[in-house]
C-alpha cells in the first residue's frame, strides 16, 4: 500500500524539520556550555541531562510555532518553500498539537526536575521568539532581529540557571555575546536573500535600507562584537586560551565583514553567514576548554 506525500503527516522527518534541528543544536550547545561554566567542576548529572532535554524541547516547540506562523511567508521564499507546511506534508493542526505537546513536556521537566526559575525564563524565551518576534517584530521593524535576538541569546543563561538556580553576571556576559552576534549573523543571510524577504513582505534591514547600509552595519556590529568578546577575559571569567580564540575568531569575522563591503555578491554574504555560525560554536567551545584548562600569564 502506497501513501502520497500529502497522506503521510506522521513522518518523523517532517516533525524533525519543524524543530529546526540545526538551529536548536547550536542553541542547546550554548546552553550546555552555560551549565558547565556555572560550577568549577562538573555539574550534577541529573540537572545537566534534564536541563538539556527541557531547554531543547522548548526550543523545538518555539521553532514549530514559528513554522506555523510563518507558513505563508515561507511559501514565497525559495529558502523555505519546501518546509512541511508550505508543501502540505503537515497541516496547521499537526504542527500546533506537536508544538504544544513538546512545549508542555519541556515545562514539566524543567519545573519538576530542574528549578522553577529556569522553567519561567525558558517559557519567556519561547514566547519571546515564537510570539513577540515572529508575529510582531519580524513584520514591524527592520530592527526585528536586534530586539528579537534577546530570545535567541537566552540559552546560556537558562543553562547556567539550571545548575545554580540564579542568574549570575557571567551568564549575562554569555547572553551579551550572542545578543551582539545575532544581527551581523542574520543580516549577512538577509543581504544574500533580500529579494526573497522583499517578496514575502518581511522588512529586513537590506529590504528597507539597502544592502550597502546593511553591510556597514554588519561591519560595525562585528567590531562591537570583538570588544564584547574580550569581556570574559577582562572580568576574570576566562583566561588566555579563550582570549587567544576570541581575538583570532573576532578578526576573522571582521575580515569577512570587510570582504562583504568590497565584494557585493551574494556568495560572499553567504560565506559570512556560514562563518558566523562556526564562529559562535568555536567561541563557546573555547570558553569551555578554557574553563577546564585555564592558562594565565602568572602560571
Amino acid at each position: 500500500m502506497t501513501m502520497t506525500k500529502q497522506q503521510s503527516p506522521l513522518s518523523w522527518k517532517n516533525y524533525l524539520e519543524l524543530c529546526k534541528p540545526k538551529v536548536v543544536v547550536l542553541l542547546v550547545f550554548t546552553a550546555i556550555v552555560g551549565m558547565l561554566l556555572a560550577v568549577p567542576g562538573m555539574p550534577p548529572l541529573d540537572l545537566l541531562v534534564y536541563g538539556t532535554i527541557g531547554i531543547g524541547l522548548a526550543s523545538s516547540s518555539a521553532a514549530a510555532i514559528n513554522h506555523f506562523i510563518d507558513q505563508k511567508a515561507d511559501a514565497k521564499m525559495t529558502r523555505t518553500h519546501n518546509r512541511p507546511l508550505p508543501t502540505g506534508d503537515l497541516n496547521s493542526r499537526n504542527v500546533l498539537v506537536f508544538a504544544g505537546i513538546i512545549g508542555l513536556i519541556a515545562m514539566i521537566i524543567l519545573v519538576v526536575f530542574v528549578n522553577t526559575l529556569t522553567a519561567v525564563l525558558t517559557f519567556l524565551s519561547l514566547i519571546g521568539y515564537a510570539i513577540i518576534y515572529t508575529i510582531y517584530l519580524k513584520h514591524m521593524t527592520p530592527q526585528n532581529i536586534v530586539i528579537g535576538g534577546a530570545a535567541g541569546a537566552a540559552p546560556p543563561v537558562l543553562g547556567w540557571c539550571a545548575i545554580t538556580g540564579d542568574i549570575h553576571p557571567h551568564a549575562l556576559l554569555l547572553f551579551l555575546i550572542i545578543f551582539v552576534w545575532t544581527p551581523p549573523h542574520f543580516w549577512a543571510l538577509a543581504v544574500a536573500k533580500r529579494e526573497e524577504y522583499a517578496n514575502a513582505g518581511i522588512p529586513m534591514l537590506p529590504v528597507t535600507h539597502g544592502a550597502e547600509f546593511t553591510r556597514l552595519q554588519i561591519l560595525l556590529y562585528t567590531v562591537l562584537l570583538f570588544i564584547v568578546t574580550l569581556l570574559p577575559y577582562l572580568t576574570g571569567m576566562s583566561a588566555l586560551i579563550y582570549l587567544f580564540s576570541a581575538v583570532i575568531l573576532g578578526l576573522g569575522f571582521i575580515y569577512y565583514a570587510i570582504k562583504m563591503m568590497r565584494n557585493t555578491d551574494n556568495k560572499t554574504a553567504m560565506k559570512t553567514f556560514f562563518y558566523s555560525i562556526n564562529y559562535l560554536m568555536l567561541m563557546f567551545a573555547a570558553l569551555l576548554i578554557d574553563h577546564y584548562f585555564p592558562l594565565s600569564l602568572s602560571s
